[in-house]
């Protein structure tokens, strides 16, 4: 699955730098939190045992995207087609 930030998000700045994919960014649109984009999100499956977000995460605001589900393997290849470009 592709991880997602809750709207309690407090804009602590400690996930964004963490993630290998730069799949973090500020939502600049509306909620004025960071948000987590599903394309590029692995859980840092091909860099990490873990999701570096998650671990850091200090209000434990991020959490798996029911609507993304994708098996490890998926994760992995969605990793090598990132870094292949």
């Amino acid at each position: 699955m592709a991880l997602k930030i809750t709207s309690e998000c407090i804009n602590c700045d400690i996930c964004e730098p963490e993630c290998p994919n730069e799949a973090i960014s500020y939502d600049q649109k509306g909620q004025k939190t960071y948000v987590i984009d599903p394309d590029l999100c692995t859980e840092c499956v091909g860099f990490y045992e873990e999701p570096t977000c998650v671990k850091v995460c200090p209000i434990d605001c991020i959490i798996e995207d029911p609507e993304r589900i994708e098996s490890d393997e998926e994760l992995l290849q969605k990793h090598k087609n990132i870094w292949s470009k």
